[in-house]
Parts: structure tokens; C-alpha cells; sequence
């Protein structure tokens, strides 16, 4: 049963990739990231990967997809205004022509493995608080300087936004 879901996971994953690289609706292609997300975050789910289910789920599908799809209904995007890209379909062959030799060495690899016992993943894999522990003791250093980063970043996007609004009214 769970490799049924896995491989229908799978192919909304692909499926959902394929819809952001072949619409040029810019709405269709935001839908087919949220497939994906939504199709990523059922797999982690699938290896007991609650927290990183969570943020898939809560970060990626939540806040990041409404923010962009907020954003392509704010600035009304019609496919008219997107640029042409004639050969596009031409380099995405040449693209997965490149990614053949790639993939069967990978395929070459897997099917070598021997039939033994393949679970890497410990009992407490993706726990939130294995995580936290994790993120709080060994990483807290690099947590707090990315912390400080993305609030500088804020206020720069503030300041910039209340400079062009302040130009815009005088």
C-alpha cells in the first residue's frame, strides 16, 4: 500500500514540475508549484518526517503559495505580457537529452545495491523536537545570524518601500 502512495505521490510531484515548465500561464504555473509542494510534503510524511511535513505544509504551501499567487492576482499578469520564448521547448529537450547519462548512472547504481537491509532512517528521523535539539544546540550560532539577517532584509524592504511612496506623493 505505501508504494502505491509513494508512487502516486511521485507522479504528482513530476506531474506538478511539468505544469510549472509547460503553462505559460503564470497562474497554472503557480497551481503546479503547489501540486508539487503539496506532493514533496506527502512524501516526508511517508518517511515520518513530521516537522519537516509541518514546514512543507505550513511554510511552502501555505505562506509562500498565497504570497505568490497574491502577487500574480495584485499585478494582473496576463499571458500577454509574458515574454515570447520560441525555443523553449527546444531546450528543455536538450536539457533532459543532457540528463540521460546522469540518470543512468544513478539507475546503474540502485540496481547494484545489495538486497539487504537499506533503512538509514533512525527511529527519530524529522521529530520536531530531535530537530529543535538539534537546531538550538549545535546550530544556534548560524539559527541567530540568519535570524538577524532576514530582520535587517525587512527593514531594508521597508525603508525602500517608504522611500518610493514618499517620492510617489511629493
Amino acid at each position: 500500500m505505501i508504494d502505491i502512495v509513494f508512487l502516486a505521490l511521485s507522479f504528482f510531484a513530476i506531474a506538478g514540475a511539468l505544469a510549472m515548465l509547460l503553462n505559460h500561464n503564470p497562474m497554472y504555473c503557480a497551481l503546479g508549484l503547489l501540486i508539487c509542494v503539496l506532493s514533496i510534503a506527502g512524501l516526508f510524511a511517508l518517511l515520518s518526517a513530521t516537522f519537516l511535513f509541518m514546514v512543507q505544509l505550513i511554510v511552502y504551501a501555505g505562506a509562500i503559495m498565497t504570497l505568490v499567487i497574491f502577487l500574480l492576482m495584485f499585478l494582473n499578469i496576463d499571458e500577454k505580457d509574458m515574454p515570447e520564448e520560441p525555443n523553449k521547448h527546444k531546450y528543455m529537450i536538450m536539457a533532459a537529452i543532457v540528463m540521460i547519462p546522469f540518470n543512468l548512472v544513478i539507475i546503474k547504481a540502485v540496481s547494484n545495491l545489495p538486497n539487504a537491509d537499506l533503512s538509514i532512517v533512525s527511529e527519530n528521523f524529522g521529530g520536531i523536537k530531535d530537530v529543535g535539539m538539534h537546531l538550538y544546540t549545535d546550530w544556534l550560532l548560524s539559527f541567530e545570524l540568519i535570524s538577524i539577517l532576514l530582520l535587517v532584509a525587512l527593514i531594508g524592504t521597508v525603508v525602500l518601500a517608504k522611500k518610493k511612496n514618499t517620492r510617489r506623493l511629493k
